[in-house]
């Protein structure tokens, strides 16, 4: 079954804009540009921004920022350290531009020559337009641009759980459904990409839930999902080889869900030096755990933190060089968050503030140190 994500429309029929916006820009006034230290824990305000999406770290140390606007996605960037960000600039070109149609930013990658990759959705279903136009979006904006590339669409079908990784070489994976898990793969930097193909055959994925994808430290694909066989939905992990097509999977949660029909959840995946660090809800409760470079769960094995989740709301898995993690959550627009220790013990009280809107976003620092856009 078909289910759309939430736009920021839906969530704001009432409210003036021009209020929105001056409240982002008041509260990130008061906040400050250089955020609140927290420990290891930073908290940045974006001057403007309101609902953030997604984040990531570039090779180069530079911070992208994806955030959503009920005039559509917009995206910054920080080239120290989070003090200054950019202008915004807009995902949807003009030719995009429908009455009516509204896009909204699933997720983020930023290859390593710092090529920015972004997977969009819209409500295209609502405005009753062609089932091709329900499908998953692209944007791109080149190294040194100060522009995004044209809107395009990737899938040309119903589909949601949109999620993107980029590797080495100019890989860059998306992942998506439609009743069954699929990926498009591009190796010239998202300039093209090959068709949709079905992951595997015999995997039955919550239909309205989501997927994550990241490469690991050795070129591997890692695509999570959660699966409903028997209504048990439980937490895979796919590895999958692009060049030889070889696949393992991995149960990662543990603690047992039954559950006749799909809980409409979010989950997180992340590569680190070593493997990679995962985070998922069950029964409303956020687990994670740290995975070796093959998928294997490593001891103390899936850890419960003191978050909770609402109903496709954002939940965020980053990994420092010493193996401390920090899991991140969204639950009625409070971000939380709680850090661990390398041995996957709490280190300090759990840590929260206020942040609209329903995704977590934030990066791990080269200095240990953990950063989180509200």
């Amino acid at each position: 079954m078909f289910l759309p994500p939430i736009s920021i429309r839906s969530l704001l029929p009432t409210i003036d804009p021009r209020l929105i916006a001056l409240a982002a820009f008041f509260l990130a006034t008061v906040a400050g540009r250089a955020g609140e230290e927290k420990g290891r824990v930073q908290v940045v305000r974006v001057p403007g921004a309101w609902f953030l999406m997604q984040a990531q770290r570039g090779v180069d140390g530079s911070l992208h920022v994806l955030f959503d606007t009920v005039d559509g996605p917009r995206y910054v960037r920080s080239s120290d350290g989070g003090k200054n960000f950019s202008a915004p600039l807009t995902l949807v070109d003009k030719a995009s531009q429908k009455p009516g149609l509204v896009y909204s930013t699933w997720d983020l990658a930023v290859s390593q020559d710092g090529r920015v990759h972004a997977a969009l959705g819209n409500n295209a279903w609502k405005l009753k337009l062609p089932k091709e136009e329900w499908g998953l979006f692209y944007a791109t904006l080149a190294p040194g641009a100060q522009t995004f590339a044209p809107l395009r669409n990737l899938n040309h079908k119903p589909s949601e759980g949109f999620s993107l990784a980029a590797g080495e070489r100019g890989a860059v994976t998306a992942g998506f459904l439609s009743g069954q898990l699929y990926t498009m793969a591009s190796r010239d930097g998202g300039e093209t990409f090959s068709a949709y193909a079905e992951l595997n055959p015999s995997l039955d994925p919550c239909k309205c839930c989501t997927t994550s994808t990241a490469y690991g430290p050795d070129g591997r694909l890692a695509l999570l999902y959660r699966e409903e066989t028997n209504n048990e939905r439980d937490i895979y992990l796919v590895l999958l080889d692009q060049r030889s097509g070889q696949q393992t999977r991995t149960r990662i949660s543990s603690t047992p869900w039954k559950l006749e029909g799909c809980p409409m959840t979010y989950f997180t995946i992340r590569g680190t030096d070593t493997g990679y660090v995962t985070a998922w809800p069950t029964k409303g409760q956020i687990y994670f755990a740290r995975l070796n470079k093959d998928g294997a769960v490593l001891p103390p094995g899936e850890i419960k933190t003191p978050g909770t989740n609402g109903m496709r709301t954002g939940i965020l898995a980053l990994s420092a060089r010493d193996g401390a993690t920090l899991i991140a959550w969204k639950n009625q627009n409070v971000l939380g968050w709680q850090l661990y220790d390398s041995k996957g013990q709490p280190d300090g009280s759990p840590g929260s503030t206020p942040s609209q809107g329903t995704g977590a976003a934030g990066v791990a620092l080269p200095d240990g140190r953990f950063m989180l856009f509200p």
